[in-house]
């Protein structure tokens, strides 16, 4: 898998867990990690960009006296899942061509 196709692919893999609500790095980790491995290390880029660009904002909130940052998928982060769900329906048609050969 391409660099910039695996990066495209996480991005659209948090945003999507963003759509079920807001959450929390360590949380997304443990989410990602369920179905590929991923550290914070990986992750906190990958958050840091999808907000520059404004597809999740963020927030704070006190928990157990620590205050913790929350992440919330915006409407243009909805978009750009979107656009790429369609895409992947392309994708999908010309796979589903390729493999029944």
């Amino acid at each position: 898998m391409s660099v910039d196709l695996k990066k495209h692919v996480i991005e659209l893999f948090v945003l999507a867990l963003l759509t079920k609500g807001p959450s929390y790095g360590y949380k997304l980790v443990q989410d990602l990690n369920q179905h590929i491995l991923m550290s914070e290390s990986t992750l906190y880029p990958v958050l840091r960009r999808l907000e520059k660009e404004g597809r999740l904002t963020t927030y704070n909130e006190l928990y157990q006296g620590r205050n913790r940052k929350y992440y919330k998928i915006t409407p243009q982060g909805k978009k750009y899942i979107d656009s790429y769900i369609e895409e992947w329906k392309d994708i999908k048609k010309i796979y589903d061509i390729i493999m029944s050969e």
